[in-house]
C-alpha cells in the first residue's frame, strides 16, 4: 500500500469570546426603569401610611390566622418594591415592625432588601453595568487609577454606600453594578450594612400602633436626629477606616 504523508496541522488556541452586544441584555434594566416610572406615577398614594392605616384590622386578622402566608406576601412585595425601584420601601420597612415586631420584622425587612437589591444589581450588570466596567477596566490614566483604588477599597465603599442615610437606596445598588463590583462582596455588605437602619425603621414601625390610634403619622425624620445620626456616621467611619489606613501607608511609601 502506498504511503500516504501524514500532515499535522497546528491550530491557534481559541480566543476568548467577546461579550455580548444583543440588544436584549439591555432588557431587565429597561424594564426596571419603566416600572419605576409607572410606580411613580400610579402607586405613590397608595403604598402610604395611610393606606397601611385603613387596612390595618384586616391586616392584624390576617395576621392572626394566616401568619406565614402573610409573611411570604410582605418579602414579595417588599422585593418588587426595591428590585423595580418603586415609592414606598421605608414605609414596607416600618410596616415590617408594625406587623411582625422588633425582631422577625427586622429579618424580614434585610432579607426583602437585600434580595431586591441583588435583582436590581444583576439587572443593572447585564446590560449597562457590563460595558461600562469593561469600558473601566480597558482605561488608562484617571479612569484606571481610580478604578484601581477602588477595587483596592471595595468593602469599604460598599459599606459606606449603606450605613450613610444620605445616599439613596437605588443608587447604591445601581452604582455598584456600573462600576463592577464584586457579586459576593455587593451581596454580604449589603446585607450588613442595611442592618442598622433596618432596625430603625423596623423599631418606629413597633409602636405605629400607638401613632394611628392618635391619629398621626410617623416621623420617618428620626434618622436624622443626633441619637440616630451619630452611630450611624460612626460605623460609617469604622467602615472607612481601613481605606484611609491604605491611604496613608501608600503616602508614606511615596
Amino acid at each position: 500500500m502506498p504511503a500516504w504523508p501524514i500532515v499535522l496541522y497546528m491550530t491557534e488556541p481559541a480566543s476568548k469570546p467577546a461579550p455580548s452586544h444583543s440588544p436584549w441584555r439591555h432588557l431587565p434594566l429597561a424594564l426596571v426603569v419603566i416600572a419605576a416610572v409607572v410606580g411613580a406615577v400610579t402607586l405613590r398614594e397608595h403604598i402610604s401610611f395611610e393606606t397601611l392605616s385603613e387596612n390595618r384590622a384586616a391586616l392584624m386578622a390576617f395576621r392572626e390566622s394566616h401568619y406565614a402566608a402573610l409573611a411570604a406576601l410582605f418579602l414579595l412585595a417588599y422585593v418588587a418594591i426595591v428590585a423595580l425601584s418603586l415609592p414606598g420601601a421605608a414605609v414596607a420597612s416600618v410596616t415590617g415592625g408594625f406587623l411582625f415586631g422588633l425582631g422577625p420584622g427586622t429579618a424580614f425587612n434585610v432579607l426583602a432588601a437585600t434580595l431586591g437589591a441583588l435583582l436590581i444589581f444583576l439587572a443593572a450588570r447585564a446590560g449597562l453595568g457590563q460595558a461600562l466596567a469593561a469600558r473601566l477596566d480597558a482605561s488608562e490614566g484617571t479612569l484606571g487609577r481610580l478604578r484601581t483604588r477602588l477595587r483596592e477599597n471595595e468593602v469599604s465603599v460598599l459599606l459606606l454606600l449603606r450605613l450613610l442615610p444620605a445616599v439613596p437606596f437605588f443608587v447604591a445598588n445601581l452604582l455598584p453594578a456600573m462600576v463592577g463590583v464584586r457579586f459576593v462582596n455587593f451581596l454580604w455588605t449589603t446585607a450588613l450594612g442595611i442592618i442598622p437602619g433596618a432596625l430603625v425603621f423596623t423599631s418606629i414601625g413597633v409602636g405605629l400602633g400607638e401613632v394611628f390610634d392618635r391619629g398621626e403619622t410617623p416621623d420617618l425624620g428620626i434618622i436624622w436626629s443626633p441619637q440616630v445620626l451619630g452611630p450611624l456616621l460612626g460605623l460609617a467611619a469604622l467602615a472607612a477606616l481601613p481605606m484611609a489606613i491604605r491611604t496613608l501607608r501608600g503616602r508614606r511609601e511615596i
